[in-house]
């Protein structure tokens, strides 16, 4: 690209441009979902390198994942200029990549000796310390204990102080709050005398390194003295700390983040920093990035309802200015960029297997239509809820693949009492041919089971809070209804057969699979998006969940929903179950979140209405033309039984209008045409351009007809 300063503001829209030439003191960008953020640091990053605002070296980029610092990076590399700008001296890393390379370096120097080695995992330790304590603990409640110790550690709580803090803040810790303490502070103990550090450590003993010796400190702000953070929303009190200390005095700080896509609480992370930057800094930069470019106009207007029903209130007043007015969790409305596509779908269905049944059929549907499995995806609030999904994908014949999870069958909880139910199945057997009597009926089956799986954790009521002992209970009880539902479904089948039932699914689902449609969890979902997205088992009781208590704990399962919502490209289909078994009680309600949501006039609207400037955007071409695609197009979707924004988006119809291809090469410049589509609907629309006359200045007339509908001063 062209190596002048200006080039680089070129493509930014008139937000991101602000970003970027904000290029000193104190910044904030509050950016909406899919509104191009990490484009917009980036480019504020290559402007200030080019005019000589910043020193590339002197850059600090923090980002949660590696993933994320790598997307960065490889940005700057794009936007570096022929010659070299230097644009590759940026260091973009995480929060604990950073830490650790400035504690091993300062080490030596400041404590002594070598460095502490890094944990991997803090269970094995975690299981002495249970032991020295005298706490009986398995892996899961072992699991559970170290989100706590992470939870204090972060939120800077000594053991000594744990049990009063987190009654404070609601914790349930697998044991009683005052055993929890002392078992952390056992962990504690064992680490400090072998020498460990944990990832917390990393971070709390960096900022003890760099603020209790001047040398240390004076060092890292020489080399940084210009500070980026991504995800500011999702910052922890350690982690504050951190940044803080880095940039000592400086306030060459810009942060980026979203309120309404806070979705971490329960581990520590606040929106605060981000909602009162403006507050630390009187004379920050507050810029709105509200330009979605990700959504369809009924996706991101289905995600504003969702956030403006939270209320006028709690930090919004703190951002500062904007483009567009907050909405709810003091993010911004959303201004969708998108062409019109199909509303968004709402679905009630009698039971859960309908509900899964439905959302697996309408995945064939688009998945004979040529739609990729990897641009679908499901996303539950819990992983136990993956099971019923992953099976009926595999009836229905479609690809699938779990994200951010083991699949159901593959869990250790469920792997366990798959064993337990084979030797009680053995052993049954081997029982009545030694008596000449027969195994438990069905009456007895299912009540096996759960007895079995009663000496594994399964329990009457799940376990309070979340955590690993929650997710094993859930596996479990997941695993207990799929017996009761084979039970009721099969007449006469036993203990056996239920075995034998299980093992069928586990190899059904188990079957090879290329990329498939994604199922995940909705905090396994942030930072991803999709064509098309389902969001079932929207009821209360588990979207919010049954153990969120008091308004913060539902906000944040509104949020959560949110991202949900705003990871959708084309369509969301959003479904509820009103009973758990076929022909059980409709005892559900569907969730609150759905209140203003569900469909009716005004969705009816906003499913016919053009996106503004939607009309300028295809000089040229030729209404009949548009009209013979959009009817071929409606027959073609209609046969299919999908929707017909799945054969040919409006955009692409009328880039074909525009052009009139002569050819599967031409054809094939298009944007929107894969290899798929070609091979599929190539010859027809090339027989439709050469068969439909051409209307001489119609296409001006049309243009000027769509001008005046949509009041364009032009």
């Amino acid at each position: 690209m062209d190596d002048g300063p200006e080039a680089v503001l070129a493509a930014l829209d008139p937000e991101q441009r602000e970003v970027a030439l904000a290029s000193r003191g104190p910044v904030c960008v509050i950016a909406g979902a899919g509104t191009g953020k990490t484009r917009a640091i980036a480019h504020r990053i290559a402007y200030a390198v080019r005019t000589g605002v910043m020193n590339p070296g002197h850059v600090l980029a923090v980002t949660f994942t590696t993933r994320a610092a790598g997307e960065l990076r490889g940005r700057l590399r794009q936007l570096d200029a022929p010659g070299g700008s230097g644009l590759g001296q940026v260091t973009a890393r995480t929060f604990h990549s950073a830490a650790l390379r400035q504690l091993v370096h300062f080490w030596p120097a400041t404590v002594g000796g070598r460095p502490p080695a890094v944990l991997d995992s803090k269970i094995s330790l975690l299981a002495e310390a249970a032991r020295a304590a005298r706490v009986p603990a398995s892996g899961p409640e072992l699991r559970d204990l170290a989100t706590e110790v992470e939870w204090a550690k972060v939120m800077q709580v000594h053991p000594a102080d744990y049990a009063e803090v987190a009654a404070t803040h609601g914790r349930a810790p697998p044991v009683d709050l005052e055993t929890a303490g002392r078992v952390f502070g056992a962990y504690e103990q064992l680490r400090r005398d072998r020498h460990l550090i944990d990832f917390e450590s990393v971070l709390e003993l960096t900022a003890a390194i760099l603020a209790g010796h001047p040398a240390a400190g004076a060092d890292v702000r020489d080399r940084y003295r210009y500070f980026v953070v991504d995800e500011f929303q999702d910052v922890n009190p350690l982690q504050k700390l951190l940044l803080d200390t880095w940039a000592g005095d400086r306030d060459d700080v810009c942060v980026v983040g979203d309120p309404r896509q806070t979705i971490y609480s329960f581990t520590g992370a606040t929106s605060a920093y981000l909602t009162g930057f403006a507050a630390e800094y009187p004379e920050a930069t507050v810029v709105r990035l509200v330009r979605n470019y990700r959504s369809t106009p009924e996706v991101v207007d289905c995600a504003n309802r969702l956030a403006r029903a939270r209320g006028a209130r709690g930090t919004r007043g703190a951002i500062g200015r904007g483009s567009a007015g907050p909405a709810g969790d003091g993010g911004p409305a959303l201004v969708a960029q998108r062409a019109s596509g199909p509303p968004a779908e709402f679905t009630e269905y009698d039971d859960e297997a309908a509900e899964a049944a439905g959302v697996a059929a309408r995945a064939r549907q688009w998945l004979d239509a040529g739609v990729p499995p990897h641009d679908m995806a499901v996303l539950v609030r819990i992983n136990a809820q993956t099971e019923r999904f992953e099976r009926a994908f595999a009836n229905a014949g479609v690809p699938c693949q779990v994200r951010g999870a083991e699949r159901f069958f593959d869990r250790a909880e469920v792997r366990q009492a798959s064993g337990l139910l084979r030797a009680a199945a053995k052993s049954a057997r081997a029982g009545a041919a030694d008596t000449a009597g027969t195994e438990p009926g069905p009456a007895d089956a299912a009540a096996e089971v759960r007895h079995i799986l009663a000496g594994i954790g399964l329990s009457r009521e799940p376990p309070a809070g979340r955590g690993a002992a929650r997710d094993r209970w859930e596996s479990l009880a997941a695993l207990a209804q799929l017996a009761e539902d084979h039970c009721a479904a099969s007449h006469g089948a036993g203990l056996a057969d239920v075995v034998a039932e299980l093992a069928r699914r586990a190899v059904a689902e188990h079957a090879p699979q290329v990329e498939g449609v994604t199922v995940a969890s909705l905090h396994a979902a942030k930072g991803l998006e999709w064509d098309v997205v389902f969001l079932p088992g929207l009821t209360e009781g588990n979207l919010p969940i049954v153990h969120a208590e008091g308004n913060a704990a539902v906000a944040e399962e509104r949020r959560l929903l949110y991202v949900g919502l705003t990871r959708a490209r084309q369509q969301v289909l959003l479904s509820w179950a009103l009973a758990r078994l076929p022909g059980g009680r409709p005892a559900r309600r569907p969730s609150r979140f759905l209140d203003g949501l569900r469909p009716g006039r005004r969705e009816a609207r906003a499913s016919r209405a053009k996106p503004p400037g939607s009309q300028f955007r295809f000089a040229g071409a030729d209404p009949a033309l548009v009209e013979a695609l959009r009817r071929w197009r409606r027959d073609v979707a209609r046969d299919a039984g999908v929707p017909a924004y799945v054969v040919f988006g409006d955009e692409t119809l009328r880039h074909i209008a525009a052009q009139r291809p002569a050819s599967i090469e031409e054809l094939a410049r298009i944007p929107g045409l894969g290899p798929g589509r070609l091979d599929r609907y190539g010859a027809a629309v090339l027989a439709l351009c050469a068969e439909t006359p051409a209307r001489a200045g119609a296409d001006e007339k049309c243009a000027g007809a769509d001008e005046k509908k949509a009041g364009s001063p032009v």
